[in-house]
C-alpha cells in the first residue's frame, strides 16, 4: 500500500497468583504457554506485550503499556482460572474490544493420572471466561470469546485471531491516515453529504479539503522520464486499452499518476472522495479525461478512491480493501426478473484486484450525468461469493454498516464501459432490493470477492457501530 499502517495489538495472559507457590513448575508452564501463544499473533500487526499477569499491579502495568501504545485491540490469553482483577486494570481505560482466548493445552484429560497441578496447568478451560465477560459487561467494554485447543493445532483459533488483527488494521488506517476531499459531493445527492467533524469524532478519520485548481497543476513538476515511463508501463500492464496502448498514448496519464502517488505519500492519504463539476476545458479537461484510470491505479495501491464525492463509500471501500485485498465501488443498476438476479456495478475508478481478467479502458465522448468525457475503465469481477458493504448514518449522525453476501454468476453484462456483476442473493432479487433499501444506505456500496461478513462484524465491534445484515 502507498501509505501502509500497522495495527497495534495489546496481548497479555492471566493466571491466579495464589496457584504459583502451591505447585512447583506451574509458573514455568504458564510462561511457556504464553510465549507459544504470542507466536500465533500475525506478523502483520505490532504486538504490544502486556506480559504474564497474576496481580492487580501487573495488570495496571500492562494497561499503562497499552495506553501508551494506543492499541487498536486487546487479546487476552486465559491460562487457567484467574480473578477478574487480573484483567480489568489492564483494559479499564481503553475503548477497544477485548478478545478472550480460552485455549486448553491438552485435547482431553488422562483422568486417572491427572493431579491438581496438571489440571490447572494443562486442562483448565472455560471457568474464568464467564467471570471476565460479566465484568467487561459491567465496565461497558466490548468483548468476544475464542475457545480452542493447543494440542494438535487449531486452525479455527488461528483464523479468528488473524481475522481480529485484520479488523484492527482497519482502525489503524482510519486513525493514522487522512481522507482527501477534492471538490464536493455530487450536487443534490444528499445521502452522500457528511459532517466531517462528526466523522472525525465518531470514526477517527480526518478530512483534508483540496481544490481542483491545485489538482490540475499537480503534475507540472513531474519530469523524470524514467519514473514516468515505468508508471506508463504499469498502466499498460494493468489495462487493455481500446485501439491498442503505447507508452506515448498514456504518457500524460502516467505523469499524473506519479504526481498523485507522490501527493498521497506527502499528505498521508488513505481515502479520496472527489467530484468535478466545472467546464472540463484546458488543464481541467486534460485531468478530468484521465482521472478514472489514474485513480484506479491508486486503488490498486491501497488508496480508496470514490467518485461523486462519496466519503462514506470510500470508507467502505477501504474496509474491504484492508480485510480482503479488494474494494470496488458499486451501486444497484438493474434487476433481471427473468433470472432473479441483481445487476450491480458502477462507472468510474475501480480495483484491478477484483477483476478476473485484465480490465479494459476506452474513451467515451460523455461521462453520463457528469461534465466532460474521456477514459472509462471496466473491471470483470470474479464469479462466486461476493460481499457488499455500505456505510450510512442515522438522524443523530451515528454510523451504521449495511452488509450482504451473494453469488456472482456468469452471463451477459452491459458493454457500455461500466463495471457490473450478476449477483444472486438467497432472498431473491426483489426482496434483496427491498431489504437493502429499507436499511437506509447511501446509493453506493463497496464490493469484494469472497465472504467477509464475519470480519465486517469484528470491524464494527472495534468501531462500536451497528450492522444490518441483509442476507448471507
Amino acid at each position: 500500500m502507498l501509505n501502509d499502517t500497522k495495527a497495534r495489538v495489546g496481548v497479555f495472559s492471566i493466571a491466579l497468583g495464589a496457584y504459583l507457590p502451591q505447585f512447583t513448575g506451574l509458573e514455568t508452564e504458564f510462561r511457556g504457554q504464553y510465549e507459544d501463544f504470542k507466536k500465533r499473533i500475525p506478523d502483520s500487526v505490532e504486538l504490544v506485550d502486556g506480559g504474564f499477569v497474576t496481580t492487580k499491579e501487573l495488570a495496571m502495568a500492562a494497561g499503562d503499556r497499552f495506553r501508551a501504545a494506543d492499541v487498536d485491540l486487546v487479546i487476552l490469553q486465559l491460562l487457567t482460572y484467574a480473578t477478574s482483577y487480573n484483567m480489568l486494570p489492564a483494559v479499564r481505560d481503553l475503548d477497544v474490544p477485548v478478545v478472550l482466548v480460552n485455549l486448553q493445552k491438552k485435547k482431553a484429560p488422562d483422568y486417572e493420572n491427572t493431579d491438581t497441578a496438571t489440571w490447572l496447568g494443562e486442562l483448565y478451560a472455560c471457568g474464568a471466561v464467564g467471570e471476565m465477560v460479566a465484568d467487561l459487561e459491567r465496565a461497558g467494554k466490548r468483548h468476544a470469546v475464542i475457545t480452542g485447543v493447543v494440542e494438535g493445532g487449531d486452525p479455527e483459533v488461528d483464523r479468528e485471531i488473524a481475522d481480529w488483527c485484520k479488523a484492527a488494521q482497519v482502525r489503524r488506517r482510519f486513525r493514522d491516515l487522512n481522507l482527501a476531499q477534492i471538490g464536493r459531493a455530487y450536487p443534490g445527492m444528499m445521502d452522500l453529504y457528511i459532517d466531517e467533524t462528526n466523522l472525525y469524532h465518531r470514526m477517527w478519520l480526518y478530512t483534508k479539503q483540496f481544490d481542483w485548481e491545485k489538482m490540475w497543476a499537480i503534475a507540472d513538476d513531474i519530469d523524470d522520464e524514467e519514473i514516468i515511463r515505468a508508471q506508463a508501463q504499469e498502466i499498460l500492464d494493468t489495462f487493455d486499452i481500446e485501439g491498442g496502448g503505447t507508452i506515448e498514448k498514456v504518457w500524460d496519464m502516467a505523469r499524473y499518476v506519479v504526481a498523485f502517488k507522490q501527493w498521497v505519500k506527502e499528505e498521508q492519504i488513505g481515502f479520496i472522495a472527489s467530484h468535478y463539476d466545472g467546464f472540463a476545458k484546458g488543464a481541467a479537461g486534460v485531468l478530468d479525461s484521465m482521472l478514472i484510470p489514474a485513480f484506479s491505479m491508486l486503488i490498486k495501491d491501497g488508496v480508496a478512491c470514490a467518485v461523486e464525492g462519496d466519503i462514506k463509500v470510500s470508507m467502505a471501500m477501504s474496509i474491504l480493501k484492508t480485510i480482503s485485498g479488494m474494494g470496488q465501488l458499486s451501486e444497484m443498476y438493474s434487476i433481471d426478473f427473468n433470472e432473479d438476479i441483481c445487476i450491480i456495478g458502477h462507472s468510474g475508478s475501480g480495483d484491478a484486484d477484483i477483476s478476473a481478467k485484465k480490465p479494459s479502458m476506452k474513451i467515451v465522448p460523455v461521462f453520463h450525468g457528469k461534465t466532460g468525457g474521456g477514459y472509462l475503465t471496466q473491471f470483470y469481477p470474479h464469479l462466486g461469493p461476493v460481499t457488499y458493504l455500505g456505510i450510512t448514518q442515522d438522524r443523530d449522525g451515528h454510523f451504521k454498516f449495511v452488509a450482504a453476501e451473494g453469488i456472482n454468476e456468469p452471463g451477459p453484462i452491459f458493454t457500455f464501459g461500466d463495471t457490473n456483476m450478476r449477483t444472486r442473493f438467497t432472498c431473491g432479487a426483489r426482496e434483496f432490493c427491498n431489504r437493502w433499501s429499507e436499511a437506509g444506505p447511501t446509493h453506493h456500496m463497496a464490493a469484494a470477492s469472497g465472504r467477509h461478513i464475519d470480519t465486517i462484524l469484528k470491524v464494527a465491534k472495534i468501531f462500536d457501530v451497528p450492522v444490518d445484515i441483509i442476507t448471507r
